[in-house]
């Protein structure tokens, strides 16, 4: 995991998952050090990651104030248990949604619950975070922000996209990637994380970006892109194609006896897909 500054008051905690034909797709926490300390997402649930102790790297966990779910998938809570006992003052920021998506595993302690929903805000000190419904989602219960002291935009998991290396999903930039090879990898993602999107009505979907073209962020901060720094609009164009891309379609059985067999000794190498 890799921890970098971003913007003035804003850290990465990165980390990244190897996609075997895709790449590596980014998995990020952040830390908003406001005068009550906001870390956002927790990382994966992967028994080898220890959250906490890379968070204390950026902030003593006993002053995090709010911990900001965007929402309750796997690849966002791993910490947020041994977090919730590191920071006895943390509230969990979520949704009613996402709080009983929670209960399917592990129910989070209702008296350390902050209900927001999009259109609301938090108070946070010294400035106030919009929540808002990114573009695109995987989950009902998706929620993010933005800070408007530091135009800085937290899209969850929308603008997302594998990237060619895991030094570039953990310590790159986003604008690191080619702009055509940028475009690609969000236009895949859009198609794999955000399948209801060849299925809407297009119109009201891209009317749905207008908010966010309007925010005009200079940072958008993405759970599965590196930080993407005076490139929103570029962005913005690249999602408003969503619906007229390809849709997604994964390797199937025989696929993976093929990838199976390329890891048996002197097995052929598997296809990229």
């Amino acid at each position: 995991m890799d921890t970098h500054k971003v913007g003035s008051d804003t850290t990465v905690l990165a980390d990244s998952l190897a996609i075997p034909g895709m790449g590596h797709v980014p998995v990020n926490a952040y830390v908003l050090t406001a005068r009550e300390p906001v870390v956002v997402d927790t990382g994966l649930s992967v028994a080898d990651r220890d959250f906490v102790a890379a968070l204390g790297s950026v902030v003593d966990p006993a002053d995090v104030r709010w911990i900001w779910l965007t929402h309750p998938d796997r690849d966002h809570t791993g910490g947020i248990f041994d977090l919730l006992v590191a920071a006895p003052r943390a509230r969990v920021v979520t949704t009613f949604i996402g709080a009983g998506i929670m209960t399917t595993e592990r129910p989070l302690p209702m008296d350390r619950l902050h209900f927001l929903n999009p259109g609301q805000s938090l108070d946070v000190g010294d400035r106030r975070l919009r929540a808002f419904r990114p573009p695109l989602f995987d989950s009902p219960a998706t929620v993010g922000f933005y800070d408007d002291r530091t135009r800085i935009c937290f899209t969850s998991d929308c603008f997302g996209g594998p990237v060619p290396t895991a030094e570039l999903a953990e310590s790159g930039h986003a604008n690191d990637l080619k702009p055509e090879e940028l475009r690609a990898a969000q236009l895949l993602w859009a198609t794999l994380d955000s399948p209801w999107v060849h299925v809407v009505d297009p119109a009201k979907y891209r009317a749905t970006i207008a908010p966010l073209r309007a925010m005009n962020p200079e940072i958008v901060l993405c759970t599965h892109l590196p930080p993407a720094v005076r490139m929103t609009h570029r962005m913005i164009d690249t999602i408003t194609a969503a619906p007229d891309a390809d849709p997604f379609v994964g390797p199937d059985q025989a696929a993976l006896e093929a990838m199976l067999r390329s890891f048996e000794p002197g097995g052929a190498p598997a296809a990229a897909t």
